[in-house]
Protein backbone atom coordinates (compact mmCIF):
# COMPACT_ATOMS: atom_id res chain seq x y z
CA UNK A 1 0.00 0.00 0.00
CA UNK A 2 1.46 3.27 -1.32
CA UNK A 3 0.97 6.40 0.99
CA UNK A 4 0.77 9.26 -0.20
CA UNK A 5 2.45 12.36 1.62
CA UNK A 6 -0.19 15.46 3.33
CA UNK A 7 0.29 18.06 0.46
CA UNK A 8 2.34 21.40 2.02
CA UNK A 9 0.06 24.29 1.39
CA UNK A 10 2.92 27.38 1.39
CA UNK A 11 1.18 30.16 3.12
CA UNK A 12 2.46 33.74 2.00
CA UNK A 13 3.21 36.53 4.78
CA UNK A 14 0.83 39.79 4.39
CA UNK A 15 3.63 42.86 4.79
CA UNK A 16 1.48 45.50 5.23
CA UNK A 17 3.59 49.01 4.65
CA UNK A 18 2.88 51.68 6.74
CA UNK A 19 3.79 54.80 6.03
CA UNK A 20 6.39 57.04 7.58
CA UNK A 21 5.41 59.67 10.13
CA UNK A 22 5.38 63.03 8.57
CA UNK A 23 6.93 65.75 10.71
CA UNK A 24 4.64 68.14 12.36
CA UNK A 25 4.57 71.44 10.03
CA UNK A 26 6.71 74.55 10.76
CA UNK A 27 4.00 77.18 12.14
CA UNK A 28 3.95 80.37 10.30
CA UNK A 29 4.49 83.11 12.87
CA UNK A 30 4.67 87.27 12.64
CA UNK A 31 8.30 88.07 11.73
CA UNK A 32 10.68 89.47 14.06
CA UNK A 33 13.15 92.13 13.49
CA UNK A 34 16.63 94.36 15.00
CA UNK A 35 17.42 97.55 14.18
CA UNK A 36 21.10 97.85 13.03
CA UNK A 37 23.47 100.47 13.50
CA UNK A 38 23.51 103.33 10.28
CA UNK A 39 26.68 103.42 8.63
CA UNK A 40 28.24 104.91 5.45
CA UNK A 41 27.30 108.52 6.89
CA UNK A 42 27.94 111.41 5.17
CA UNK A 43 26.27 114.91 5.38
CA UNK A 44 23.48 113.77 2.79
CA UNK A 45 23.71 110.31 3.06
CA UNK A 46 23.49 106.87 4.62
CA UNK A 47 22.84 103.52 5.25
CA UNK A 48 20.99 101.70 7.12
CA UNK A 49 20.76 98.11 8.83
CA UNK A 50 19.61 95.28 10.65
CA UNK A 51 17.77 91.85 10.49
CA UNK A 52 14.43 90.25 9.88
CA UNK A 53 13.24 86.87 10.28
CA UNK A 54 10.40 86.23 8.33
CA UNK A 55 8.39 83.70 10.20
CA UNK A 56 8.23 81.32 7.83
CA UNK A 57 5.95 83.35 5.10
CA UNK A 58 6.75 85.91 2.60
CA UNK A 59 8.00 88.85 4.23
CA UNK A 60 8.81 92.51 3.03
CA UNK A 61 11.04 95.20 4.78
CA UNK A 62 11.36 98.66 5.24
CA UNK A 63 13.05 101.36 7.09
CA UNK A 64 11.15 104.23 8.64
CA UNK A 65 13.24 107.47 9.23
CA UNK A 66 12.77 110.95 9.91
CA UNK A 67 14.47 114.06 12.10
CA UNK A 68 11.62 112.48 14.91
CA UNK A 69 10.01 109.56 16.69
CA UNK A 70 7.20 109.87 14.23
CA UNK A 71 9.40 109.49 11.34
CA UNK A 72 7.50 110.27 8.50
CA UNK A 73 10.08 109.14 5.86
CA UNK A 74 10.47 105.56 4.28
CA UNK A 75 12.54 103.67 1.76
CA UNK A 76 10.91 101.25 -0.47
CA UNK A 77 9.77 97.92 0.48
CA UNK A 78 12.17 94.89 0.08
CA UNK A 79 11.79 91.36 0.63
CA UNK A 80 13.16 89.15 3.33
CA UNK A 81 12.64 85.92 1.92
CA UNK A 82 10.54 83.12 3.66
CA UNK A 83 12.89 81.56 5.94
CA UNK A 84 12.72 80.58 9.31
CA UNK A 85 16.00 82.43 10.41
CA UNK A 86 17.09 86.14 10.84
CA UNK A 87 19.03 87.49 7.43
CA UNK A 88 20.15 91.09 6.91
CA UNK A 89 18.57 93.74 6.08
CA UNK A 90 19.76 97.34 4.78
CA UNK A 91 17.83 100.10 3.23
CA UNK A 92 19.71 103.21 1.82
CA UNK A 93 18.72 107.16 2.58
CA UNK A 94 19.58 110.32 0.55
CA UNK A 95 18.73 113.90 0.89
CA UNK A 96 19.77 114.40 3.91
CA UNK A 97 20.35 117.50 6.07
CA UNK A 98 23.53 117.97 7.51
CA UNK A 99 24.45 118.54 11.10
CA UNK A 100 21.27 116.32 11.77
CA UNK A 101 19.94 114.27 14.55
CA UNK A 102 17.65 111.18 12.32
CA UNK A 103 15.12 108.71 14.02
CA UNK A 104 14.86 105.38 12.69
CA UNK A 105 13.49 101.77 12.84
CA UNK A 106 12.89 98.70 10.82
CA UNK A 107 9.62 97.59 9.96
CA UNK A 108 8.65 93.86 8.90
CA UNK A 109 5.49 92.36 7.44
CA UNK A 110 3.65 89.03 6.87
CA UNK A 111 0.02 87.36 6.50
CA UNK A 112 0.71 87.07 10.29
CA UNK A 113 0.77 90.36 10.76
CA UNK A 114 3.15 93.73 11.22
CA UNK A 115 6.33 93.87 13.42
CA UNK A 116 8.58 97.53 14.10
CA UNK A 117 12.17 97.28 15.75
CA UNK A 118 13.50 99.50 18.46
CA UNK A 119 13.93 103.37 17.37
CA UNK A 120 17.56 103.92 16.65
CA UNK A 121 19.22 107.63 15.93
CA UNK A 122 22.24 109.00 14.11
CA UNK A 123 23.63 112.36 13.05
CA UNK A 124 24.90 113.68 9.81
CA UNK A 125 28.17 115.85 10.01
CA UNK A 126 28.49 119.78 9.11
CA UNK A 127 28.98 120.18 5.67
CA UNK A 128 31.70 122.50 4.94
CA UNK A 129 31.35 125.45 3.57
CA UNK A 130 32.13 125.86 -0.44
CA UNK A 131 31.49 128.97 -3.04
CA UNK A 132 30.52 128.92 -6.55
CA UNK A 133 31.03 132.19 -7.97
CA UNK A 134 31.35 133.46 -11.15
CA UNK A 135 31.95 136.93 -13.03
CA UNK A 136 29.21 138.16 -15.51
CA UNK A 137 30.34 139.14 -17.68
CA UNK A 138 33.63 138.54 -17.46
CA UNK A 139 34.47 140.67 -20.35
CA UNK A 140 33.54 144.21 -20.19
CA UNK A 141 34.81 147.20 -21.85
CA UNK A 142 36.41 150.24 -20.38
CA UNK A 143 34.32 151.60 -17.98
CA UNK A 144 31.68 148.73 -17.79
CA UNK A 145 29.89 147.02 -15.20
CA UNK A 146 30.31 143.43 -13.87
CA UNK A 147 28.41 141.30 -11.29
CA UNK A 148 30.11 138.45 -9.62
CA UNK A 149 27.58 136.39 -7.93
CA UNK A 150 27.29 133.36 -6.65
CA UNK A 151 26.33 131.03 -3.56
CA UNK A 152 27.84 129.85 -0.56
CA UNK A 153 26.77 126.00 0.02
CA UNK A 154 27.41 123.81 3.27
CA UNK A 155 25.88 123.97 6.90
CA UNK A 156 25.49 127.35 8.16
CA UNK A 157 25.57 129.28 4.79
CA UNK A 158 22.26 131.32 4.90
CA UNK A 159 22.92 134.94 6.35
CA UNK A 160 26.54 134.35 6.36
CA UNK A 161 28.90 137.78 6.43
CA UNK A 162 30.80 137.76 2.97
CA UNK A 163 33.22 140.55 1.03
CA UNK A 164 34.10 140.92 -1.97
CA UNK A 165 38.12 141.06 -2.85
CA UNK A 166 39.90 142.56 -5.96
CA UNK A 167 43.33 141.92 -6.74
CA UNK A 168 44.08 144.69 -10.16
CA UNK A 169 46.55 143.85 -12.92
CA UNK A 170 49.69 143.37 -12.82
CA UNK A 171 47.98 141.26 -9.98
CA UNK A 172 50.87 141.92 -7.19
CA UNK A 173 49.40 143.96 -4.80
CA UNK A 174 47.24 140.81 -3.53
CA UNK A 175 43.71 140.70 -2.83
CA UNK A 176 42.11 143.67 -0.59
CA UNK A 177 38.84 144.07 0.62
CA UNK A 178 36.37 146.34 -1.87
CA UNK A 179 32.55 147.70 -1.23
CA UNK A 180 30.44 146.26 1.66
CA UNK A 181 30.04 143.37 3.77
CA UNK A 182 26.93 141.34 2.63
CA UNK A 183 24.67 138.64 3.78
CA UNK A 184 23.99 135.92 2.41
CA UNK A 185 20.69 134.89 1.35
CA UNK A 186 18.78 131.90 2.82
CA UNK A 187 19.54 129.65 0.26
CA UNK A 188 23.68 131.15 0.50
CA UNK A 189 23.41 133.75 -2.29
CA UNK A 190 25.31 136.59 -2.95
CA UNK A 191 25.90 139.39 -5.20
CA UNK A 192 27.85 142.40 -5.57
CA UNK A 193 27.69 144.83 -8.35
CA UNK A 194 31.19 146.04 -9.86
CA UNK A 195 30.81 149.13 -11.65
CA UNK A 196 33.30 151.60 -13.73
CA UNK A 197 35.95 148.53 -14.69
CA UNK A 198 39.12 150.53 -15.41
CA UNK A 199 41.37 147.92 -16.13
CA UNK A 200 41.97 143.80 -15.98
CA UNK A 201 41.09 142.57 -12.05
CA UNK A 202 40.87 139.19 -10.70
CA UNK A 203 38.19 139.07 -8.07
CA UNK A 204 37.08 136.27 -4.75
CA UNK A 205 34.95 136.24 -2.20
CA UNK A 206 34.95 135.30 1.34
CA UNK A 207 33.71 134.69 4.80
CA UNK A 208 34.86 137.27 7.19
CA UNK A 209 35.58 134.49 9.65
CA UNK A 210 38.72 134.83 11.37
CA UNK A 211 39.44 131.37 9.53
CA UNK A 212 37.89 132.50 6.07
CA UNK A 213 36.52 130.52 3.06
CA UNK A 214 37.64 131.79 0.22
CA UNK A 215 36.77 131.23 -3.53
CA UNK A 216 38.36 130.68 -6.22
CA UNK A 217 39.52 133.74 -8.09
CA UNK A 218 37.35 134.91 -11.20
CA UNK A 219 38.85 137.07 -13.73
CA UNK A 220 37.05 140.29 -15.66
CA UNK A 221 38.65 141.57 -18.92
CA UNK A 222 38.81 145.16 -19.63
CA UNK A 223 38.11 145.88 -23.03
CA UNK A 224 39.48 149.56 -24.83
CA UNK A 225 36.68 151.46 -26.17
CA UNK A 226 37.62 152.02 -29.93
CA UNK A 227 35.97 154.44 -32.02
CA UNK A 228 36.21 154.77 -36.14
CA UNK A 229 35.51 157.17 -38.86
CA UNK A 230 35.91 156.52 -42.53
CA UNK A 231 34.14 157.42 -45.28
CA UNK A 232 32.35 154.43 -46.90
CA UNK A 233 32.93 155.18 -50.75
CA UNK A 234 35.60 155.32 -52.51
CA UNK A 235 37.10 155.22 -55.84
CA UNK A 236 39.43 152.54 -56.85
CA UNK A 237 42.98 152.56 -55.87
CA UNK A 238 42.52 156.00 -53.98
CA UNK A 239 43.01 155.71 -50.00
CA UNK A 240 40.80 156.63 -47.05
CA UNK A 241 41.82 157.95 -43.93
CA UNK A 242 40.94 155.43 -40.99
CA UNK A 243 40.69 157.99 -37.66
CA UNK A 244 39.01 157.57 -34.24
CA UNK A 245 39.90 157.78 -30.42
CA UNK A 246 40.78 154.72 -28.44
CA UNK A 247 39.75 154.75 -24.07
CA UNK A 248 41.49 155.16 -21.82
CA UNK A 249 43.78 157.50 -23.47
CA UNK A 250 46.90 154.50 -23.79
CA UNK A 251 49.00 155.98 -26.14
CA UNK A 252 51.48 154.18 -28.33
CA UNK A 253 49.50 151.29 -28.50
CA UNK A 254 49.73 149.51 -31.63
CA UNK A 255 46.50 149.91 -34.50
CA UNK A 256 45.52 147.67 -37.38
CA UNK A 257 43.40 148.89 -39.88
CA UNK A 258 41.96 145.25 -41.17
CA UNK A 259 39.66 143.74 -43.61
CA UNK A 260 37.54 140.66 -43.36
CA UNK A 261 39.00 137.84 -45.61
CA UNK A 262 36.65 134.88 -46.09
CA UNK A 263 35.99 134.49 -42.34
CA UNK A 264 39.90 135.74 -40.91
CA UNK A 265 40.62 139.54 -40.88
CA UNK A 266 43.90 140.80 -42.82
CA UNK A 267 45.55 143.35 -41.65
CA UNK A 268 46.51 146.05 -43.87
CA UNK A 269 48.45 148.66 -42.54
CA UNK A 270 49.49 149.70 -38.81
CA UNK A 271 50.16 152.88 -36.80
CA UNK A 272 50.08 153.79 -33.00
CA UNK A 273 47.83 155.44 -30.59
CA UNK A 274 48.66 159.36 -30.15
CA UNK A 275 47.75 161.82 -27.33
CA UNK A 276 44.77 163.13 -27.39
CA UNK A 277 42.94 164.07 -24.16
CA UNK A 278 42.95 163.19 -20.51
CA UNK A 279 40.23 160.77 -21.28
CA UNK A 280 41.01 159.00 -24.83
CA UNK A 281 44.22 158.49 -27.40
CA UNK A 282 43.71 159.24 -31.14
CA UNK A 283 44.74 157.73 -33.88
CA UNK A 284 44.60 158.75 -37.97
CA UNK A 285 45.97 156.55 -40.68
CA UNK A 286 46.16 156.29 -44.68
CA UNK A 287 45.06 152.79 -46.46
CA UNK A 288 45.08 152.33 -50.31
CA UNK A 289 41.64 150.63 -50.45
CA UNK A 290 41.45 148.36 -53.87
CA UNK A 291 38.35 146.56 -53.59
CA UNK A 292 34.94 146.84 -51.57
CA UNK A 293 34.26 145.03 -48.26
CA UNK A 294 33.91 144.98 -43.96
CA UNK A 295 36.65 147.00 -42.79
CA UNK A 296 37.62 147.88 -39.28
CA UNK A 297 39.74 149.30 -36.69
CA UNK A 298 42.01 146.83 -33.86
CA UNK A 299 43.79 148.34 -30.78
CA UNK A 300 46.24 146.04 -29.45
CA UNK A 301 47.56 146.76 -25.29
CA UNK A 302 50.89 145.03 -25.25
CA UNK A 303 51.12 145.53 -21.01
CA UNK A 304 48.06 143.19 -20.45
CA UNK A 305 45.98 146.09 -18.13
CA UNK A 306 43.91 146.09 -20.73
CA UNK A 307 42.30 143.58 -23.67
CA UNK A 308 42.78 144.59 -26.91
CA UNK A 309 39.09 145.17 -28.98
CA UNK A 310 37.85 146.21 -32.84
CA UNK A 311 35.77 149.47 -33.39
CA UNK A 312 32.92 148.95 -35.27
CA UNK A 313 33.01 147.60 -38.43
CA UNK A 314 32.19 149.51 -41.71
CA UNK A 315 31.21 148.51 -44.84
CA UNK A 316 32.99 150.41 -47.85
CA UNK A 317 31.82 150.37 -51.34
CA UNK A 318 33.75 151.20 -54.54
CA UNK A 319 32.74 153.79 -57.04
CA UNK A 320 33.65 154.87 -60.41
Amino acid sequence: MIRIAPAVLATAAIVAVVPAASQAATPVTKPSVTTGLAGSITPESATLTGAVDPGGAPTNYRFEFGTTTKYGLKTARASAGFGVSPVAATGGLGGLKSATTYHYRIVASNRKGTVRGKDRTFRTPRQPLGFAVAANPSAVPFGGTTTIAGTLGGTGSAGRQVRLEQNPWPYTAGFQPVGNVLLTTATGGFSFPVLGLGINTQYRVSTTDRTPTVSDVVGTQVGVVVTTNVKRRVKKGNTLRFSGRVRPAKVGEQVGVQRLSGTKWKTLKGSRTRTGTADYASYATRVRIRRSGTYRVFVTVGDGSLQGLPGSSVRIALRR
